[in-house]
């Protein structure tokens, strides 16, 4: 396909189980039949129609139907901004949106693959879990199979955090660095994000902070149960997502056609 395609741009809205209301977007070239359908699963505080939009138009331009979501709490979707109350909730709304366009009657056939940015690795590999024989394959960039310990408060810290958040799960107060400057080296590519009004910016919600050190604990402890085909890419300068635990992933999947690439650059942007 020429990469002088013209790429359609779609917006919309989908509302969950709990009534909330969550932005939808697709890339997909003009006058071409899509070869593979492709979903993706944005990092934490992020969203896809301006973070994500330079990978869904390459995608597009290469013969893909490119699919996004933001999640509850992010983006242009309803919610607290920056609110995870629960990820298992947030893993239903992505797998639920995904799952109705595969059904629809043009994509039957066609192939169905993820791809996950950092927290969004951990989307993917949780839907893949859900219904382990679906899925195609999946792109893993920097996956969050386990937060990196430079960005995990102390333990005692965590401990008393896990009883706030049951008494102020909403509140900004988890002692962290701040994960802009952290997950991305491109001074560029951070000036974009500071200034997408879409993306969140605070201090991580004791709530959320707990949803992601639990979903982190248990992929870690269960990287056998993944069998689909999957690469990953991960920088060893990420100081946000562990990269031993890519490699720990890559080594005891379950999957028989796996790749890891490593560099030395932070996996992030």
């Amino acid at each position: 396909m020429s990469s002088s395609s013209t790429v359609r741009f779609e917006e919309g809205f989908v509302v969950n189980s709990h009534g909330l209301k969550l932005y939808t977007c697709r890339w997909v070239a003009e006058n071409h039949n899509p070869k593979a359908l492709v979903f993706i699963c944005h990092g934490y505080a992020m969203e896809c129609s301006i973070s994500m939009e330079g990978t869904g138009m390459q995608l597009a331009k290469a013969g893909y139907d490119v699919h996004g979501i933001d999640y509850e709490g992010h983006g242009k979707s309803s919610g607290l901004q920056g609110y995870i109350s629960s990820f298992d909730d947030l893993v239903t709304d992505c797998s639920d949106y995904f799952t109705s366009v595969c059904e629809k009657k043009e994509n039957k056939m066609k192939k169905r693959y993820l791809l996950g940015e950092s927290m969004g690795g951990a989307v993917a590999i949780k839907i893949h879990r859900k219904n382990p024989a679906y899925w195609d394959g999946a792109i893993l960039v920097a996956p969050m199979c386990k937060i990196a310990d430079e960005m995990r408060p102390h333990p005692i810290v965590i401990n008393v955090l896990q009883k706030l958040c049951k008494i102020i799960p909403t509140w900004r107060i988890i002692p962290t660095q701040d994960i802009i400057d952290s997950a991305i080296k491109n001074p560029e590519w951070r000036d974009v994000v500071r200034n997408n009004p879409y993306c969140y910016k605070g201090k991580p919600r004791l709530r959320t902070g707990h949803e992601l050190l639990m979903v982190s604990l248990d992929i870690e402890e269960n990287l056998d149960k993944v069998s689909l085909p999957f690469m990953i890419v991960h920088g060893g300068a990420d100081t946000v997502t562990d990269s031993a635990v890519s490699q720990a992933l890559y080594d005891k999947a379950a999957s028989k056609d796996k790749t890891f690439n490593y560099t030395l650059e932070c996996g992030m942007h």
